[in-house]
């Protein structure tokens, strides 16, 4: 199913014209308006889920496949140092566009992107009450 006042969607399908780098059945994989790096794609499947919790298991599982045949085509183009595979969930964690979407960044030494955090330190306590907590919620 499609969303019609989705522009992912739209992207997807080929309604509006775009730069697609890549595209099968499932997905079409296309570079991003407003690029983090040079190369930076988005793989954007055509059926429509909001985010991650909605998308069916049976997309998930064709997705990092596709990451990965775009992460090689980055490398072997760009010779890049690394790459970056970004997917996020609602405004709070930077998902702009409630479309599920893949960011494939290309990553070079010294490029001044950051998509990095500063690491916590959690106590030994801690880290055991959030691994039972969400064990529990995974029952």
């Amino acid at each position: 199913m499609t969303k019609d006042d989705c522009i992912f969607c739209k992207l997807a399908n080929g309604v509006f014209p775009t730069n697609v780098i890549y595209e099968d059945e499932d997905f079409t994989a296309i570079l991003d308006a407003a690029p983090a790096a040079k190369g930076h794609a988005l793989i954007l499947p055509k059926q429509h889920s909001d985010n991650l919790y909605e998308l069916p298991d049976e997309t998930a599982a064709k997705v990092l496949p596709v990451a990965k045949k775009i992460a090689n085509a980055m490398k072997k183009t760009f010779n890049c140092d690394g790459v970056n595979v970004q997917q996020n969930n609602e405004a709070a964690a930077g998902q702009s566009v409630f479309h599920f979407h893949v960011h494939v960044i290309p990553r070079f030494k010294k490029d001044g992107i950051s998509l990095l955090w500063k690491p916590g330190k959690p106590t030994d306590a801690e880290q055991a009450e959030t691994c039972k907590l969400l064990k529990d919620a995974l029952q």
